[in-house]
């Protein structure tokens, strides 16, 4: 349920209105905007009576929201969400650059990696310390040691870092990380994404499954959101299917559709969704243009010789001159929205 404010409605009256909630059990969530303020009502409001809000003095209207997720819906908050990264803004009129390795393999690597993909133009840098792989033989990542090389590279070049929680036993060892990314495998991982809603405010990447429908990944949202974090990113990375050109099928429509649906920040990972270093560049391109909020793309500087992902992964070389292509794009995009173009 949504409760539109009339406009210049009294302070006081509406914290009488959001303590009436509470004592009602539902949570509201004040969300002002440009022309409407809307409360949000988070809990069981199957007993509240929108006849009786309504003829409060400072309600105008109260909406039911049929959709099932509540939080991450538009309706609930008609302005998109800007989150803070670190210092660097996703969402709104942040636009967000992730790009660094597949999983961090020596400090002097990260570190190198690190001073270029910033000298192009990234905002954060991404490197895996815990990976998660299909078999149980392959690399699994360095653990907390990586995570102490992502704390130098952060150090060195002031970039916020992004990396992978898997397992909630871990969370202690992130407290110098500034983004957790809850990986596509683990999307549902209903446990997993209710203790980082409970016990962080730091934002949260959610990367979409790799079968999940939209409606799934926007609920896994609101497990998040739900339990208290409502700093939530989606992170769009393809999903499998019959094809096997790509490593993913990516279908940038769902930026749109995102968007349409929830205020929530999305970013496109090109990497995951192609599996080519060679596709990344077009990919990013036109995902920049169709309005995603941020992308996250795997940079190594000697991929043929990386521990994982080495065919998907951009050179320094070749990210560098992606990024001249998506401040040329967005430039033009935003013209294009002053009516510039």
């Amino acid at each position: 349920m949504i409760i539109l404010l009339k406009k210049g409605a009294d302070a006081h009256q509406v914290e009488n209105l959001k303590n009436l909630l509470r004592s009602r059990g539902v949570e509201p969530h004040e969300s002002v905007g440009s022309m409407q303020t809307v409360i949000g009502c988070v809990g069981d409001v199957a007993h509240l009576d929108p006849g009786i809000l309504e003829a409060l003095d400072v309600v105008e209207q109260v909406q039911r929201v049929q959709e099932p997720y509540k939080a991450a819906n538009r309706k609930f908050h008609p302005a998109d969400s800007s989150i803070d990264c670190g210092g660097t803004k996703i969402g709104g009129d942040g636009f967000g650059v992730i790009a660094g390795p597949c999983s961090v393999e020596s400090e002097e690597q990260i570190v190198a990696i690190a001073k270029a993909v910033k000298a192009a133009g990234a905002t954060l840098l991404r490197g895996g310390a815990f990976k998660p792989r299909t078999s149980p033989y392959a690399f699994q990542g360095l653990g907390k040691a990586g995570l102490d090389m992502l704390s130098t590279a952060k150090r060195e070049t002031g970039l916020p870092i992004v990396t992978e929680l898997m397992d909630f036993a871990d969370f202690d060892h992130f407290g110098d990380v500034d983004v957790i990314q809850i990986g596509a495998r683990n999307m549902q991982n209903f446990n997993l994404l209710k203790e980082v809603g409970a016990h962080t405010k730091k934002p949260i990447l959610l990367k979409c499954g790799m079968s999940a429908t939209l409606q799934e990944l926007l609920m896994s949202a609101e497990y998040i959101m739900a339990s208290g974090n409502e700093n939530v990113i989606l992170c769009e990375r393809g999903i499998r299917t019959f094809e096997t050109a790509l490593r993913n099928t990516l279908d940038l429509g769902v930026v749109t559709v995102l968007k349409h649906l929830s205020h929530l920040p999305v970013v496109v990972d090109p990497s995951h969704a192609t599996g080519h270093a060679y596709m990344v560049d077009s990919v990013s391109v036109a995902a920049a243009a169709i309005g995603a909020d941020g992308l996250m793309i795997e940079v190594h500087d000697n991929p043929p010789q990386a521990k994982c992902d080495g065919a998907q992964s951009q050179t320094p070389e070749m990210f560098a001159k992606t990024m001249s292509k998506i401040k040329d794009v967005r430039v033009l995009v935003g013209k294009w929205k002053e009516g510039g173009l």
